[in-house]
């Protein structure tokens, strides 16, 4: 799975592309790991960009549940931007909108995550 990586300001952007899936789950697993790592308290932030994912199943939601709570224990700051409708309906489904701080946009993220 291709993730480009970016820097706007002190945050970390990090965009998978293509869809999350069995197939593809271990591969974005794996390329969060180091960005995850460095994710601390006194770390920049992360952004993970949604909006090159057209689908996301069970097996991507669990790469981020895990994620998600290594940031947390961690004490860093982690959010994912640019939903497309579809993940965004089955980040709704699965309630992952009440886990995740989720932005519209990139931008919006990046804006709330540097302060």
């Amino acid at each position: 799975m291709d993730t480009p990586v970016r820097q706007i300001g002190n945050v970390r952007v990090v965009a998978p592309q293509g869809r999350v899936d069995q197939a593809t789950a271990e591969a974005l697993r794996l390329s969060l790991e180091p960005h995850l790592a460095a994710c601390t308290a006194n770390a920049a932030p992360l952004i993970l960009d949604f909006s090159g994912v057209p689908y996301i199943s069970s097996v991507g939601l669990r790469v981020l549940m895990l994620a998600g709570r290594q940031v947390t224990a961690q004490q860093g700051r982690l959010a994912i931007a640019a939903l497309q409708p579809v993940v965004r309906e089955v980040f709704q489904i699965s309630r992952f909108d009440m886990v995740f701080k989720l932005y519209d946009s990139v931008d919006a993220a990046a804006a709330a995550l540097a302060t």
